[in-house]
């Protein structure tokens, strides 16, 4: 440890075997975080449910997109009325895009028109949850620490929560 601990103290061009460090994970998240995780592009790889075939095989619920905080955003647009919610609240997403993805869905399954599957991809929301199995090394994952540890997405947050739990993460990574 104390050799590795000289190494990283090194800079990025003594700390290599922290990229012989592997670590494969699942990971659900939503496809705005994603596209933020795909900026680490050094020795990563993705391999994600595809949505070409995996997005009509069960029903789309509100289950299937991220919507954690989505209550807490206050809107703001008459001073009048502060209490007013953000207008693309729970009801809206619940009365009429989900049923309208749903639709989408059980149409193209229906009819197997790809019109109707191109619509549901169209329309789908950043939101949306997808699973992907990601494999990165102890590198990469440092790089990330230090760079998303203080981001305004919580996702962030927890990704750096479950970071810190790795073995020897305090030494390796967080140091």
């Amino acid at each position: 440890m104390k050799l590795a601990r000289t190494l990283i103290n090194g800079g990025p061009e003594h700390r290599k075997f922290l990229r012989q460090i592997f670590v494969s994970v699942d990971v659900t998240a939503p496809l705005y975080v994603w596209k933020e995780l795909d900026t680490y592009k050094i020795a990563t790889v993705s391999n994600s449910t595809s949505t070409m075939h995996k997005l009509t095989s069960s029903p789309i619920t509100l289950e299937c997109f991220e919507t954690d905080d989505l209550d807490l955003v206050p809107y703001d647009y008459d001073a009048q009325r502060s209490d007013l919610k953000h207008p693309i609240d729970n009801d809206v997403v619940q009365m009429v895009l989900i049923p309208y993805l749903e639709f989408l869905r059980q149409k193209y399954n229906e009819t197997n028109d790809k019109r109707y599957w191109k619509e549901l991809v169209r329309w789908l929301p950043e939101s949306w949850q997808q699973k992907r199995t990601w494999t990165c090394n102890y590198e990469t994952l440092r790089n990330i620490y230090h760079q998303r540890q203080g981001h305004k997405l919580t996702e962030w947050h927890t990704f750096c929560k479950w970071i810190e739990a790795l073995p020897y993460a305090q030494e390796l990574i967080i140091n």
